[in-house]
This record gives C-alpha cells, structure tokens and sequence, in this order.
C-alpha cells in the first residue's frame, strides 16, 4: 500500500484545540467552495458527549440549520464526529468562524426551547430511532449555547 496522506484533521494538535467553532476545511468542488466547521463542543480525550445527546442534537439542529431563513439553501450537512466531541457543519459557500456564530446561536437555542416529538424520531425515519434524550440534548445545547455567547478569537481559529 502507498503512503497515505495525512487529512487535515490530523494535522490539528488536539492537545491544545479549545471548545469553539473552527474552520476545519475549505474545498473547491468545480466553481464551487464548500467550507467545512468544526463545532468542537467537548475537550479532545477529556469529555465526550453522549450517544443519545448527539443523536437528538443532530436531529434538532440539522433540521433548524435547513429551515434557517438565511441558511437553508446553504446547508450541505450537519452530523457528528466520529470522536463524539462535537459536530461538523458543511455550507456551499466561502464563510469564517466568526460568520457562522449567529447561525449557532439561534440553532443551538431552538434546541433549548424545544418542545414536543423530536423530528425524525420513528422506526420508519431513523435506523437508530431509540437512541435519543431531548433532555440530554438541552443540556449540551446550553453548555455549548454558553461557549458560541462568550466566544473569542482563539476559540474561532485553530492556533498552530
């Protein structure tokens, strides 16, 4: 086998990463640039969010974000990471961390305020529609909610 080359996620020293929203990839897809964000919502190798906390969150906020008057249409996908430390947010479009934080806010507050039948929740819908706690999700949203509202610059930007 050849040498593979290392993904750019690796390249981050998650030694040092803080929770926050960061640019974690910029592509070109023909004419088109997609801007892939971290939502790094836990501290690397220190905290994990749970399975049934993720699962819902990806449910409220992937629907909100492709409802968002101004960000629907540029919605590719919102999903978990496969380190279950926060979640990833790919846009059509060339955008900044810091362009985002608004979007974040008022996602991460829906799920705050949400009441009634998470969307999506059924055998039919979901392949793992019982792993789900609207009442774990909330509480990750308002931790999280907590980070986007006192953001800085550092927590924006990976630093070297």
């Amino acid at each position: 086998m050849k040498d593979l080359n290392k993904i750019e996620s690796f390249k981050v020293d998650h030694i040092k990463l803080q929770k926050g929203v960061y640019v974690s990839r910029v592509d070109s897809v023909g004419a088109e640039t997609l801007t892939t964000f971290d939502l790094r919502m836990k501290l690397p190798n220190k905290e994990l969010l749970d399975n049934e906390a993720i699962h819902s969150l990806e449910h409220l906020i992937a629907t909100y974000v492709r409802n968002d008057a101004e960000f629907a249409s540029r919605v590719i996908y919102f999903g978990p990471m496969g380190c279950l430390t926060g979640m990833y947010l790919i846009l059509h479009g060339a955008y900044t961390s810091k362009e985002i934080v608004p979007l974040l806010i008022r996602a991460f507050e829906f799920v705050i305020n949400f009441e009634g039948d998470l969307p999506g929740v059924s055998e039919i819908e979901c392949g793992s529609y019982r792993l789900h706690s609207l009442e774990k999700a909330k509480i990750e949203a308002e931790a999280y909610l907590y980070v986007l509202k006192n953001i800085t610059e550092e927590q924006l930007n990976y630093s070297a």
